[in-house]
């Protein structure tokens, strides 16, 4: 006698590995980060520049007290540049256990992905580093860049976010 057993929806979900990211724009392309990292999001504000900093720190803003790094991620990333308007955003990220605000184009939506979605990124010779792409998915007819923040700066980088955050607090 043959005994046939249903798994619990709970279950299935939980060998899918389902993930959550945030979805933004950078010029044409969108981006996702993982959604645990992200504290808040808020309209773009000018910051207060930082004089001896890398081009891709935009200065530091105070949120509530503390005070933040603001990186453009287009500099960072060697996007074409695009005028700031009333879709800019500034995603706040706890990132290394320092908060950062990261400046993009537009926040799309929170995409759910499994582990099946997310394809390894294809590698080039050359300059490029792309070791911070942790993944491309595709979501409807969309495609995805899935990136690590944390490996997005170098260790001198974010210790440089680190510092500008500390020495201006």
């Amino acid at each position: 006698m043959s005994t046939i057993t249903m798994e619990h929806p709970r279950e299935v979900a939980a060998v899918q590995e389902i993930s959550e990211f945030l979805t933004f724009r950078l010029g044409k392309e969108e981006y996702g980060i993982d959604i645990l990292q992200v504290q808040e999001i808020r309209s773009y504000e000018e910051p207060t520049r930082m004089v001896g900093t890398p081009e891709f720190i935009k200065g530091v803003i105070n949120l509530r007290g503390t005070i933040v790094p603001i990186i453009d991620l287009r500099i960072k990333l060697g996007c074409d540049r695009v005028e700031y308007d009333d879709f800019t955003v500034v995603i706040f990220l706890n990132i290394a256990n320092t908060t950062v605000g990261v400046v993009v184009d537009a926040v799309a939506d929170v995409a759910q992905l499994t582990r099946e979605q997310i394809k390894s990124a294809p590698h080039f010779e050359g300059q490029l580093d792309a070791a911070f792409v942790r993944g491309i998915a595709s979501v409807g007819q969309r495609m995805l860049i899935l990136i690590d923040m944390q490996a997005l700066l170098s260790a001198s980088e974010l210790k440089v976010v680190e510092a500008v955050g500390a020495t201006t607090a």
